[in-house]
C-alpha cells in the first residue's frame, strides 16, 4: 500500500530543489522538470503530466526536457503502440553526472597545462594556473575512489534496509564496518 502524499509539500519540494539547482547554474525550467521527475512516485511522467504538475506551458516543458536530455539528466521512453513519450531520471544519475564532470575537468587540466607554459611557470599568473591544475588533477584522481565508496555505501544502505525489514537491527548503514563507520562520520561532518 502506497502512503498518501501531501501534494502541496511535494510541490514545495520541487520548487525548492529546483531553486537550489538554479543557484548552481542549471536553467530554471530544466531544474523544475528534473525535480518533478525525481519526485514522481512512478519515476516517469509524460510531457502533459509535467506541464500540469509544474503549471507550465507545453513549450516550456519541451525546452526543459530537451536541455536535460542533451546533458544526459533525463531519458525518454516510449511504450509499444503509444505515440506519447515518458521521461525519467536515469538510474545512477549522480554517477553519470560525476563521470561527465570528470571528462570536463580533464579538459580543464589540459588547458591549464598549456596556460602554465604560455603564462610562464615563474610568474604569479603561471603559479595560479599551476595550483589550479594541481587541484583539478587531485580531484580527478579522487573521483574514481569516491564512486567506489559510493557503491559500497549504497550497498550497505540496501543491506541494512533488508536487515531492518527482517528485524535484524538498526538501520545505520555506516555500522556495516568500522571503515564505513568512519567514512559515514566524515560524510556527516561535511554535510
Amino acid at each position: 500500500m502506497t502512503a498518501k502524499r501531501d501534494e502541496a509539500a511535494v510541490s514545495r519540494f520541487i520548487e525548492r530543489f529546483a531553486a537550489v539547482m538554479v543557484d548552481s547554474g542549471i536553467p530554471r525550467m530544466p531544474a523544475r522538470v528534473f525535480a518533478a521527475l525525481l519526485a514522481a512516485d512512478s519515476g516517469r511522467l509524460t510531457a502533459a503530466e509535467l506541464s500540469e504538475a509544474l503549471k507550465a506551458s507545453p513549450a516550456a516543458v519541451s525546452g526543459g526536457v530537451r536541455y536535460l536530455s542533451t546533458v544526459g539528466m533525463v531519458s525518454r521512453e516510449s511504450e509499444p503502440g503509444s505515440r506519447r513519450y515518458h521521461y525519467r531520471v536515469p538510474d545512477n544519475i549522480w554517477d553519470q553526472i560525476t563521470v561527465g564532470r570528470d571528462r570536463l575537468m580533464a579538459r580543464w587540466a589540459d588547458v591549464l597545462r598549456e596556460g602554465i607554459e604560455a603564462l610562464g611557470a615563474d610568474t604569479s599568473a603561471g603559479a595560479r594556473a599551476a595550483e589550479s591544475m594541481h587541484y583539478v588533477d587531485f580531484v580527478l584522481a579522487e573521483l574514481p575512489l569516491v564512486n567506489v565508496r559510493w557503491q559500497e555505501y549504497k550497498a550497505a544502505l540496501k543491506g541494512d534496509a533488508a536487515g531492518t525489514a527482517a528485524g535484524a537491527g538498526a538501520a545505520d548503514p555506516a555500522a556495516a564496518s568500522p571503515d564505513q563507520s568512519a567514512r559515514h562520520a566524515t560524510q556527516t561532518r561535511l554535510i
